[in-house]
């Protein structure tokens, strides 16, 4: 059974290239989705408070406007496109297992808003602790 695709769009006061870097590079990933998110030929290592790790093929990465990677199996893309000063960010995620698909699609809400926070306004969103964890039910890992 397919699972519907999953769709956000996050308005953001900043530029396409500063999108595009904090999804793109190492130090991006580590500043707002991740504890490390370090690329190494061609797949990102992910490593996360809860102490999951994935590994991350890069699919396509096209500055400033296209990232998009194979996240836990699912097939997900960033579009950034300008918008005055700042961007719309268009995040699709495809082929989420069905008994994953709440949890994913909830999730991907906390990171866009840890993302937003870090690239607008300079701040980590993220509470720190790995005792409180999203598995733990904090929507700020």
């Amino acid at each position: 059974m397919t699972t519907p695709v999953i769709r956000w769009k996050l308005s953001l006061k900043s530029s396409p290239e500063r999108v595009y870097a904090a999804l793109a590079t190492d130090e991006g990933r580590a500043s707002f989705w991740a504890l490390e998110a370090k690329e190494h030929n061609g797949a990102i290592h992910f490593r996360f408070p809860n102490r999951i790790e994935e590994v991350s093929s890069v699919l396509a990465a096209k500055p400033p406007s296209l990232f998009e990677i194979l996240y836990f199996g699912a097939r997900t893309r960033f579009e950034i496109a300008a918008d005055g000063p700042g961007s719309i960010l268009t995040l699709t995620a495809e082929n989420v297992p069905q008994h994953e698909w709440n949890e994913v699609h909830a999730g991907w809400v906390a990171v866009l808003l840890a993302l937003k926070g870090r690239v607008d306004f300079g701040i980590d969103l993220r509470n720190g602790d790995p005792a409180r964890s999203w598995d733990e039910g904090f929507v700020d890992p």
